[in-house]
């Protein structure tokens, strides 16, 4: 029987505990991030709100995007695993309940994520974002799958 360690919103968990599944809910607008180092078997979920922190003094920095991301990468390359090594999978970002306004905060997350992420060279494996769909999103940290369930489906990204 798995372990289910939840994230919550602007949370992360990091494990290499094979039983454990790591899973983060109501992904909407939100960034879920999965990150996986298949030779460690390390893995780590991150559930980011808002794209930008804005200023030094950042309460939670996993709320945001552009300092939790990073922050995220460090703390799994402390728990040995390898930069280059690591398998990323990136969920939500959606628009929920057909929001029309300037602040596409979905829109404005996976922008900063592929911002960071070309810039620092780095290779988004795969994705489920935007559209209108809530998301679950989980990651076995045993084999690194990642699945997303919404609206009574499931599925392997």
């Amino acid at each position: 029987m798995k372990n289910r360690l939840v994230v919550t919103i602007s949370d992360m968990k990091i494990s290499r505990r094979p039983r454990d599944l790591l899973v983060t809910h109501s992904l909407g607008s939100c960034l879920g991030l999965a990150a996986y180092d298949p030779a460690s078997k390390v893995g780590g979920l991150i559930h980011c709100l808002l794209p930008r922190a804005v200023g030094p003094n950042v309460q939670n920095p996993y709320m945001y995007v552009n300092v939790g991301v990073p922050l995220m990468i460090r703390k799994l390359a402390a728990m040995g695993c390898a930069k280059e090594s690591l398998i990323f999978k990136a969920a939500g970002c959606g628009r929920m309940n057909l929001i029309q306004n300037q602040f596409d905060t979905g829109a404005q997350n996976m922008a900063m994520l592929e911002s960071l992420f070309t810039k620092n060279g780095v290779v988004l494996a795969a994705q489920d974002v935007g559209g209108t769909i809530p998301r679950t999103l989980t990651l076995d940290v045993e084999t690194g799958k990642v699945t997303i369930t919404s609206q009574g489906q499931e599925w392997e990204i």
